[in-house]
């Protein structure tokens, strides 16, 4: 699997499409892994012995078939390509060349930061 522990990832299909995030589990075997923020599923849990019953949310897994790295350049969707450079493998992004360090990716302008953005600068 081309993708890795925190890589940022665009979701590409599915209830989540457009959604970006950071990869935060990786299921090897099932080639499933988990996105933060995305995917998101409510389990309710049944109250024991003085306990109230709740609503736990947590992320679920997604096929890594339904989401493709950012690149790093433009923070679009990209393939993952490898160089070698001696006797190192590295990743690089097949859009802009670029090489693909994981938690490093450009995040897409969300509403939430263009507000933190215009409350600094006041």
């Amino acid at each position: 699997m081309k993708i890795r522990l925190n890589d940022f990832v665009i979701v590409l299909t599915g209830k989540d499409k457009g959604k970006t995030g950071s990869v935060t589990k990786v299921l090897q075997k099932e080639q499933r892994i988990v996105i933060e923020g995305v995917n998101r599923r409510v389990k309710h849990v049944r109250g024991r012995e003085g306990q109230p019953g709740e609503r736990v949310e947590f992320d679920a897994p997604i096929h890594v078939s339904n989401v493709a790295i950012s690149d790093p350049k433009t923070g679009k969707a990209t393939r993952i390509g490898y160089i070698y450079e001696g006797n190192q493998k590295i990743r690089i992004a097949k859009k802009s060349g670029e090489v693909i360090v994981a938690g490093k990716a450009k995040k897409k302008p969300t509403k939430t930061s263009s507000k933190k953005s215009s409350k600094t600068s006041e």
